[in-house]
């Protein structure tokens, strides 16, 4: 008996800090929106995707995603920021969650940010048909992807 009462701190941890989505929408999304932003003059943070964007560009693998991200979550600095320089112009530097959130948790953030955006889920990703199929026709379809949309704007 001693010892399962001694488990059910550990399991519970683990399975709280096993559940990427939920545990952003508590940690992360009073500053960063998890979909596409409809007044982005109320944004107070870059939306989850454009992050995700930017990291997955830098760290197309799903360690170097986690790790960077646990990493920058602790201990933001601008000169290791992966986003334009107007977003931190705009948004400044993060500030460190370090005592917010801790290390299992950023994993399992990231985990369910890398799997969701990875895979282009239409209510992270796509933009609902409001580009009006513009990116075809700006290149997209030429093997520049995202490039060509982050840098002619």
């Amino acid at each position: 008996m001693k010892k399962l009462l001694l488990t059910l701190p550990l399991v519970a941890g683990f399975a709280m800090a096993g559940d990427g989505k939920s545990l952003f929408e508590k940690k992360c999304s009073s500053c960063h929106i998890m979909g596409i932003p409809t007044d982005k003059s109320k944004l107070i943070a870059p939306p989850a995707r454009g992050i995700t964007m930017h990291i997955k560009m830098a760290h197309p693998d799903k360690e170097g995603f986690k790790k960077f991200l646990v990493d920058y979550v602790i201990n933001p600095d601008a000169k290791k920021a992966l986003c334009r320089k107007e977003t931190i112009k705009r948004f400044g530097v993060m500030p460190s969650q370090k005592g917010n959130v801790t290390e299992d948790e950023l994993k399992s953030i990231a985990e369910f940010l890398y799997e969701n955006y990875a895979k282009g889920n239409p209510q992270m990703m796509q933009g609902k048909g409001q580009g009006r199929g513009m990116g075809c026709q700006r290149g997209m379809h030429q093997g520049q992807g995202m490039n060509h949309g982050m840098h002619n704007r």
